[in-house]
């Protein structure tokens, strides 16, 4: 063993629980089937084959579940050690990617916070590049990187000499916890920067009379009549250079670079991915760093030491030769104290990724990714076709990036034909054919032999904004269960194809994500079944008194305790585990489904996905109800009308159904039907409220309540037919 380690791995002291609870709620499992098929046998109805169809699919995906927690991994780094393995001056070069498309909902200020938080980096500025990957093709963003490359000079700096953590000047000019000389000064640079910002993007356009540098007002021409965010030429500006620019103290300034691939109605852009690949190979062009990072523009450092950390795993001389990914969690700094929409995500940003980190890596998420280049582009004697590779030729002849011929390579890069009859988005780069193109690239890198590394330091490298409305939420879901459906009925699949090429185990963590959309089968059928049946006086359920009953029990119980526990583990408390569970339900019943219908018609060629983009923009309305803990409808949507109509029912049917057991008795046979109703009224809470106690603007249309009222009439009249 290493005197002096880079990292550290232990298995979690929680995986043999795990392996024991496995064993035995299969057993259960599997009993519950038996008596499902036993009486589909001797006592057919259509009841028992909806309750069989809804507990096998719950079972599947529990099953894929139980796959994270086999064997997690806990890791721990030492940056400290790293002059001791090697010198600085050999650190390998690192290209920061900070990916924007619209200057209206992802404010322009927020996403020059982002850059600037990296480019103040522990680390050396002559290695550091920070690549603004715009695919909104905006003036206002590139305006606005303008002026941050300006306020660059003094802000980082002013960082290196402190020693600051927090490295987002909005982050800490807001936290009142600064004092030293020149912070005020500092200030008031940043608060004139933002307001110059703002009033621009208001304006909607950059009047010449804000530019002073002349290349810079050159690069602004481009913007003519006929440039729109769908159709327009390719951009690659150098705003600064490290071997031209430096900052106050006459200290080499990182590289950043704003780039905006070409766009054209006629080809298809594939969404981010396509983006990413645009910005891998302009980049190759001028800085070719063996490392990059992938960060969503809202994801800004919250530690200056992450690249280090990222290198303790990439220098660790007993590093993997394959290890192509460092992936950090994807945390949060907006959320509410009781994560009213179970936005933290802890599964997903813990459980999750520890256990994959224990059989064979962890899976991109879409930001906070450390890369090793060549496993995006193969090794480096094909790492892709002639032009680049000359590019690569006129950097290491020490050439300008403002040179003419760089740029000339690094616009044709940037083309949106660039990629015909090439392998880029199949096989190189970020890989096309799904939505959620992060974790398909990282399941088809990993099906290569390539692997990864979950890496989740004390404090949070990468705090990010989270939706504050409702809606948000669902269609960013939505779109994302639309990407895994894609996966699953594509060549490269976690069954057919995870199987053949990777760990079996391994394959069924990704499979687990692509089965989640058909969650939607078990949470509709009891959402509406049992209470309809309820309705109309019939048990479909064992009484309190039959034997059968204590596996129902235990089943329920067994899922919800071992969920709150892993919830725990991972960090969480009781009421955030709690609202994380109710929209889970509520996924069911709006995302889960809808994602499903979307795929469907898509695959008919009846409708094409796009790719939305979740605002940004803070209303200081919406977010001081959502810090009051209050769900956020106010806009009408299908997706709030099929959650309302399930809330109606479930309260419908436990009134009903209490009023029916006190007058009549049978309260043994149709308890559990009472106590699934029950749960589901105290679950739809929020959705009672916004309909009838709400008067302010976050509250239930009321065509939706309407609507819901009037459908959960219909479906009850029907059920009356059925039963």
């Amino acid at each position: 063993m290493l005197e002096a380690p880079l990292n550290t791995r232990k298995p979690s002291p929680e995986r043999w629980f795990n392996r024991a609870y496995t064993l035995v709620y299969t057993a259960a499992i599997f009993a519950l089937v038996y008596r499902h098929c036993y009486n589909l046998v001797y006592h057919p109805s259509f009841t028992t084959i909806f309750l069989l169809l809804a507990d096998v699919v719950l079972a599947l995906v529990w099953a894929t579940w139980q796959a994270y927690l086999l064997n997690p991994i806990q890791r721990k780094v030492f940056p400290e050690n790293l002059t001791k393995v090697v010198k600085e001056s050999d650190y390998p070069g690192l290209d920061v990617v900070v990916c924007t498309a619209d200057p209206f909902r992802e404010p322009p200020v927020r996403v020059i916070n982002t850059a600037l938080s990296v480019m103040a980096y522990e680390y050396p500025t002559e290695k550091l590049s920070v690549y603004v990957s715009d695919d909104g093709g905006s003036q206002l963003t590139l305006f606005a990187f303008m002026e941050a490359a300006k306020f660059a000079k003094h802000w980082l700096p002013y960082c290196r000499k402190y020693d600051i953590m927090d490295r987002s000047p909005e982050v800490y000019f807001g936290s009142d916890s600064f004092f030293f000389p020149e912070a005020y000064q500092i200030k008031v640079m940043y608060e004139t920067m933002k307001a110059k910002i703002e009033k621009v993007v208001d304006s909607g356009t950059v009047s010449p009379d804000l530019i002073t540098d002349e290349r810079w007002l050159k690069a602004l021409d481009k913007w003519t009549p006929t440039f729109t965010p769908q159709n327009h030429p390719a951009v690659v500006e150098v705003l600064l250079e490290s071997n031209e620019d430096k900052d106050i103290t006459d200290h080499p300034l990182p590289n950043l670079i704003y780039v905006s691939r070409e766009k054209n109605k006629s080809v298809h852009h594939n969404f981010k991915g396509g983006a990413l690949n645009s910005v891998i190979r302009v980049s190759a062009t001028l800085t070719d760093a063996p490392i990059f990072l992938v960060l969503d523009c809202d994801m800004y450092s919250n530690n200056p030491k992450t690249a280090l950390y990222t290198l303790c795993h990439f220098l660790d001389p007993k590093v993997d030769p394959n290890l192509a990914l460092v992936q950090f969690p994807q945390c949060f700094h907006d959320i509410n104290k009781v994560d009213t929409y179970g936005a933290e995500h802890l599964p997903e940003i813990r459980t999750i990724p520890m256990g994959m980190d224990g059989i064979c890596g962890t899976m991109f998420i879409g930001s906070g990714g450390f890369f090793k280049r060549q496993a995006l582009l193969g090794s480096p004697a094909s790492i892709g076709p002639s032009d680049i590779k000359q590019a690569k030729t006129h950097c290491l002849g020490n050439k300008s990036m403002k040179s003419d011929d760089i740029l000339a390579v690094a616009h044709r890069v940037a083309g949106c034909q660039y990629e015909e009859n090439t392998k880029w988005g199949l096989e190189m780069g970020f890989r096309y054919g799904s939505l959620v193109e992060d974790i398909y690239t990282s399941f088809r890198l990993q099906c290569q032999g390539w692997t990864s590394v979950f890496c989740d330091p004390e404090r949070p490298s990468f705090l990010g904004n989270s939706p504050m409305a409702l809606s948000d939420l669902l269609l960013q879901s939505k779109r994302w269960f639309v990407g895994f459906l894609e996966m699953v009925t594509s060549k490269h699949n976690p069954i057919t194809y995870g199987f053949k090429y990777m760990n079996p185990i391994h394959a069924l963590c990704y499979a687990h994500y692509n089965f989640r959309p058909f969650w939607a089968i078990p949470i509709v059928i009891y959402a509406f079944l049992p209470q309809l049946a309820l309705l109309n006086s019939y048990s479909i359920f064992p009484k309190v008194s039959d034997t059968w009953f204590p596996l129902y029990a235990f089943l329920f119980l067994g899922a919800y305790g071992k969920s709150l526990f892993e919830f725990l583990v991972a960090g969480g408390t009781f009421v955030k585990w709690r609202n994380s569970t109710r929209m889970w339900l509520a996924l069911g019943c709006s995302s889960y489904p809808f994602s499903m219908v979307d795929w469907v018609l898509k695959s008919l060629g009846l409708s094409t996905i796009e790719f939305n983009v979740t605002s940004k923009v803070l209303d200081d309305e919406l977010k001081k109800r959502y810090e009051a803990g209050l769900f956020e409808f106010g806009v009408e949507s299908p997706l709030f009308l099929t959650i309302s109509i399930a809330a109606v029912v479930n309260l419908l049917a436990f009134l009903m159904g209490t009023i029916q057991v006190l007058k009549n008795g049978g309260f043994e046979e149709l308890f559990a039907q009472l106590f699934i109703a029950g749960f589901g009224v105290i679950n739809s809470w929020p959705i009672y409220e916004a309909m009838l106690l709400r008067s302010d603007k976050g509250k239930m249309p009321m065509m939706t309540t309407l609507k819901a009222l009037g459908v959960a009439s219909v479906v009850y009249f029907v059920s009356s037919l059925a039963f």
